[in-house]
């Protein structure tokens, strides 16, 4: 007889269910999960590169694709795979129950592509895995209130898993991947990188918002219910990455925490702006109301009562961005605007250096050395960011992890 335990989440990325294969071994840790006593509740991210497939069958059916039809098609990657989960593990000799985000009560604004949760009936999965069944769910989706399907953006899975774990008061949120944890730095491109044990809500929503494969809104999500997030990979037994509130114990005394980068950024500029009150208000509220992310902004000082404004947009986003900022040049009397899809950013974070002097010249200094220019600069308490050329990131990643001395003793 199981004696039962508190709720857990899991998720499953789409590489750990790229194949039948791994959607049976995934499905063998969800059963030794289970047997230990777990209710359960298993979020699913679409198998291997099918999203990626389904967009291009939908560009190669007509360019002009409709934002609620699109969220429907797409949705369908994570559906498929949390049937076959299911599958597996009742071929395994487990109740196991699939469940659409709409039957798991995961209720979204209406924005379609970009959704955001807005609340979470757990009546559903709460009588699912009381009565002793894994409630299997799909990730990345929700419902609006006239019941169309939503989706969340790339990554949503993870804020699909923390969310349900929040509304059930779960115990914590386990994410499997394809690597072993987070790391100092990207594996690939530093050899003694190095993973990290533990880490805060804070620093990992630097790194997560700042190329480190975990969704910064699952993050903020964890921190707000104070859901604990161990990221571990489903192709080993190692431990992982712990994210939690507080204070990291073991390795409190560094500082800075990690180097991530990311590849996603196009940088626009508008050259010759009046400077006058209401200019950035308007232009920022139009990006704002089409539903594009705006990271780095920079106004150079005014001359001759005119200024220039750059920003960082990310590079999926640039073409509505440009064609939203030409929708109100004329109100914005714009002299000029240019697109630049060549740059990368690049970040040292870590709890750390907060009211610490001297890594920011430190930073400087060593990608100067480096002859690596800088383009933009932006901080945080606890993060510093660069925006370099893309062809000089992989080498400024290596030398400021080896700068700050993050690589294995």
């Amino acid at each position: 007889m199981r004696i039962l335990k508190g709720v857990l989440v899991q998720k499953y990325g789409g590489s750990s269910l790229s194949d039948a294969e791994n959607i049976k071994n995934a499905a063998t840790r969800i059963g030794k999960t289970f047997d230990d006593g777990y209710r359960l509740v298993v979020v699913c991210s679409a198998m291997g590169q099918t999203t990626d497939q389904l967009l291009r069958l939908a560009m190669s059916v007509t360019p002009d694709r409709e934002p609620r039809e699109m969220d429907l098609l797409l949705s369908s990657g994570e559906i498929i795979s949390s049937t076959l989960v299911a599958m597996a593990l009742r071929a395994k000799g487990y109740p196991a129950i699939s469940l659409t985000g709409l039957q798991a009560g995961i209720r979204t604004d209406g924005l379609h592509g970009n959704a955001r949760i807005a609340s979470v009936d757990t009546t559903r999965i709460l009588s699912e895995i009381n009565s002793g069944n894994i409630a299997i769910v799909a990730g990345f989706q929700g419902f609006t209130d006239n019941f169309d399907v939503t989706t969340l953006g790339r990554g949503g899975s993870d804020t699909s898993a923390v969310a349900l774990a929040g509304a059930l008061s779960a115990e914590r949120c386990e994410v499997y991947t394809d690597v072993d944890g987070i790391f100092t730095a990207d594996p690939k491109i530093v050899a003694d990188a190095r993973k990290i044990d533990e880490i805060t809500y804070e620093e990992m929503l630097e790194l997560a918002a700042y190329g480190v494969k975990m969704h910064p809104r699952s993050i903020e999500l964890g921190s707000l219910y104070n859901v604990p997030i161990r990221i571990s990979s489903s192709f080993s037994d190692q431990i992982g990455t712990l994210v939690h509130g507080g204070i990291r114990t073991m390795e409190f005394g560094i500082k800075v925490t990690g180097v991530a980068y990311d590849r996603n950024v196009a940088k626009i500029t508008l050259r010759r702006l009046p400077d006058r009150p209401g200019v950035a208000a308007l232009l920022f509220e139009r990006l704002s109301a089409e539903g594009i992310s705006v990271d780095t902004i920079v106004q150079n000082a005014s001359l001759d009562r005119y200024t220039d404004i750059s920003f960082t947009v990310g590079r999926d986003d640039s073409d509505k961005a440009m064609e939203t900022v030409r929708s109100v040049a004329g109100e914005l009397d714009v002299y000029d605007m240019v697109a630049d899809s060549t740059l990368c950013k690049i970040s040292i974070v870590g709890s750390g250096m907060l009211n610490a002097p001297g890594y920011a010249s430190s930073m400087f200094r060593a990608l100067a050395d480096a002859d690596i220019n800088i383009d933009m600069i932006t901080t945080s308490e606890i993060r510093i960011t660069c925006i370099v050329p893309e062809l000089k990131v992989e080498e400024g990643v290596r030398i400021l992890h080896k700068t700050f001395g993050l690589g294995n003793p």
